[in-house]
């Protein structure tokens, strides 16, 4: 049986109902493709000291000493733990900030929830910012620039990059053996 598309009512409601829960959230938190920032807000008079904060390759604990936890269980997917800080500042409010930076390890994943046990949010409605291909790793770089000078030399009506390597391979071979006749011979 087909999924059919939600209506615009269905689709205010989610993201009404999805608002609500990530409100209801005793921190807040954004992310970028690569990276996840979590904000608790703390009382003023509380120092690092009086916090704990243990960052895991897939667990995460922030609480007050002596208090639940204000975030426990499992993150949905790996971080580097190394990569990954949390700091205390103070707020315009008047109180302070836990401030937490997660560093994944798969960057090209947007989460759904910071732990598992969170509300998950609606990852396909994510509107990415604009990167720059500085931005990108040497590999990554590579094949985006691959793609974007194919699509050039198709609209140009050019060969790619693929097809001119083999050109290149044909031309070579055809030096290699000037004793072959490819008078005849279809290339496609």
């Amino acid at each position: 049986m087909a999924d059919k598309e939600p209506t615009k009512e269905e689709e205010a409601a989610a993201a009404a109902k999805q608002k609500e829960e990530q409100d209801a959230l005793p921190y807040k938190w954004s992310q970028t493709i690569g990276d996840l920032d979590v904000s608790v807000e703390i009382p003023e008079n509380l120092k690092a000291r009086d916090l704990n904060v243990e960052v895991k390759r897939k667990k995460l604990l922030l609480a007050i000493k002596g208090q639940d936890p204000i975030i426990s269980g499992d993150l949905p997917h790996e971080i580097h733990v190394d990569e990954s800080t949390w700091t205390l500042v103070s707020s315009p409010s008047g109180t302070k900030l836990l401030e937490l930076h997660l560093d994944k390890v798969n960057k090209m994943q947007w989460w759904e929830h910071v732990v598992t046990t969170a509300p998950k949010i609606d990852v396909t409605k994510i509107q990415p910012e604009n990167s720059k291909l500085g931005d990108l790793d040497g590999e990554t770089r590579g094949m985006v620039e691959k793609m974007m000078y194919d699509q050039r030399q198709k609209e140009a009506g050019l060969p790619t990059s693929d097809e001119e390597k083999k050109q290149e391979m044909l031309k070579n071979f055809m030096k290699s053996h000037p004793e072959m006749d490819f008078s005849k011979a279809k290339m496609n």
